[in-house]
């Protein structure tokens, strides 16, 4: 199997940590969040990796090397221009697969990855995107008016539920049609494309821990949730 880890952002929202430090680097307890990645998806039968650099790029290919320490083939793609979270997929074409994962290289899961692949391919679908249930806290009264003017319903610090991306997402190599080689495009554009072309983008959902690292509070959260429950995220047998 195969998987495209998206490796090039500046990661902007954890500076100054990443002005010369790539975020996908950034330690977790004792391990880069990238090796963690790539531990998990070696471990659930993706042996082939292609790792897209932008920023910082020598420092992750000194890092990662071919991926033999891990016991998988990692291959690279660089971009000169920031091309979105879909763009590079348009550098890589001739290497993809009939189906493939595409993946964000700082998120912290416990997903199963090979479970989630195996259920795109059976769908059929021309791509697959993974959600997470994400409850959003909200420090305010709000107010609805009804009519406008007027008090409808007053809800005092509601929590608010919200289905979002996990930045985990399974394509059918068709889906490659509905991009240019070296334009920028990130994902949502590409799924909303494939979606109006008539395409069949499917939903699906696992019951697992997820955290995209991509605020300071979120780094430190992972950090402790990686500490506490290191075995979930990254088992010694099985």
């Amino acid at each position: 199997m195969q998987a495209i880890i998206l490796a090039g952002g500046k990661g902007t929202r954890l500076r100054p940590y990443t002005t010369s430090f790539p975020k996908p680097l950034m330690p977790i307890d004792d391990l880069p969040i990238l090796e963690i990645v790539v531990r998990q998806l070696a471990r659930a039968g993706f042996d082939r990796l292609i790792v897209t650099t932008g920023h910082l790029a020598e420092l992750i290919r000194v890092f990662c090397g071919d991926g033999a320490k891990w016991g998988v083939r990692i291959e690279y793609s660089h971009e000169e221009e920031p091309l979105g979270t879909a763009g590079p997929l348009s550098l890589v074409a001739d290497r993809l697969d009939d189906n493939f994962l595409v993946m964000n290289g700082d998120l912290l899961t416990t997903m199963d990855y090979r479970k989630a692949f195996e259920s795109h391919v059976a769908s059929g679908a021309m791509a697959t995107i993974s959600l997470y249930q994400r409850d959003v806290k909200i420090d305010f009264g709000v107010v609805e008016e009804e009519p406008a003017g007027q008090l409808g319903r007053y809800i005092e610090k509601p929590t608010l539920s919200y289905s979002v991306s996990m930045g985990i997402n399974f394509f059918n190599r068709g889906a490659l049609r509905y991009m240019e080689r070296g334009k920028r495009l990130d994902i949502p554009e590409l799924m909303m494309r494939l979606k109006q072309a008539g395409e069949r983008v499917a939903c699906a959902r696992q019951d697992c821990y997820w955290l995209d690292i991509g605020r300071t509070d979120d780094y430190a959260v992972a950090t402790d949730e990686f500490q506490k429950r290191r075995e979930q995220f990254l088992p010694r047998h099985g």
